[in-house]
């Protein structure tokens, strides 16, 4: 019984692209891998459904970005006609949830809910959001420690309800290679490299590393930035760096495939982020590159990157923290290189993606018999 293939629906409502719609398309392919059965129900003009497509995920558009009557709609009719098709939904944004849970609570014989939390914004204590959590949801997944026990500790959610998984990546793909081999690749100047990779969103902090950045290109002339990744913050960006003058030193290099190839380019992972975090892929890619990096203690990043083994915790909002400890690495290669090997040597410990597959699988199936007890 324990081996019987599972029926899995995701939902997302989300449009945007970041760390969340990864976890999911990464998920539902290593799921699919396994043999169970996954759909994607999300809306038609989110940017994860053709990445979906792409890879071979089964994929289902609705008119879903919204919390209205359209949104409710569409969702009822489909789980009317094909919910008795799955073992269980698995939610991921605020919108898709309550719309599953609203259609859900007005039909029969529906599949458990799994709420994933990404992310650390504040879930306010509001009764319908208790009943959307505690009653409607029967299990949520954290994708960090930090954030299950937030939950407990500031909306009493009972531990027991909960389970924190961390996002998994594949340690196949993402690994160290070349730094000078993928520079002439890829046309990256030979220079000592400081990169981000995150959506150019602010709370990033992509404002914060230019900050720093002022005050240290001039006694780091050798020295650039990569912004890899994209976002709403794009243009915000492009008009500072020109304000600041550092077009010679900062580049803005867009979404990119094959981000291993350019995480090899990079000497130095900065990620100084101040809110909204589970645990960043961006940031466990480049550990697992074997790349040392500054972040902050947002969410559950020190669930990944640790203080002074890894790499440097700075404090959120804090450039003249920030600028310290890039300069700090910037000044001493040898700290660098000891960084750079245990963030590897913890990335494949830790971060490989079969531990997460293990683990949702598990709560998937808890939740199915725990609901067929019911």
């Amino acid at each position: 019984m324990t081996n019987k293939p599972l029926s899995i629906l995701h939902t997302e409502s989300s449009t945007g692209w970041g760390g969340q719609e990864i976890r999911i398309l990464t998920e539902a392919a290593g799921m699919i891998a396994r043999g169970h059965k996954v759909v994607l129900l999300t809306p038609p003009e989110a940017e994860i459904a053709p990445a979906a497509i792409k890879r071979g995920i089964p994929t289902v558009t609705l008119p879903v970005a919204w919390k209205n009557l359209e949104g409710f709609r569409a969702m009822r009719a489909y789980l009317k006609a094909h919910g008795h098709e799955f073992d269980v939904i698995n939610t991921h944004s605020s919108t898709d949830s309550w719309l599953v849970a609203a259609a859900c609570a007005t039909l029969s014989n529906m599949p458990p809910l799994v709420r994933t939390r990404h992310v650390s914004t504040t879930i306010h204590n509001k009764l319908t959001t208790k009943w959307l959590y505690q009653k409607a949801t029967r299990h949520i997944v954290t994708t960090g420690e930090a954030l299950r026990q937030q939950l407990h500790k500031d909306n009493s959610f009972t531990l027991d309800s909960m389970t924190s998984i961390r996002t998994g990546i594949d340690l196949s793909y993402y690994k160290p290679l070349d730094q000078q081999a993928m520079r002439t690749k890829l046309g990256v100047q030979n220079r000592p490299t400081i990169g981000i990779l995150a959506t150019l969103r602010d709370w990033k902090g992509h404002d914060h590393l230019l900050d720093a950045w002022a005050t240290l290109k001039n006694e780091f002339p050798a020295w650039q930035i990569l912004f890899i990744g994209d976002g709403p913050r794009r243009a915000h960006l492009e008009k500072r760096v020109d304000e600041l003058g550092m077009r010679d030193s900062v580049y803005l290099v867009g979404n990119q495939d094959n981000v291993p190839e350019w995480l090899a380019c990079i000497d130095l992972f900065a990620l100084p982020s101040y809110g909204e975090e589970g645990v960043p892929q961006g940031l466990m890619q480049a550990m697992a590159c074997g790349k040392p990096a500054i972040s902050t203690p947002i969410g559950a990043i020190g669930e990944a990157l640790q203080d002074g083994k890894t790499g440097l915790m700075t404090p959120p909002k804090d450039v003249p923290e920030l600028t310290d400890n890039l300069r700090c690495l910037m000044h001493d290669a040898a700290l660098r290189e000891q960084f750079a090997n245990a963030s590897l040597a913890y990335a494949q410990g830790n971060f490989g993606i079969d531990i997460m597959l293990d683990r949702m699988e598990q709560v998937f199936r808890n939740t199915i018999a725990a609901e067929g007890k019911r």
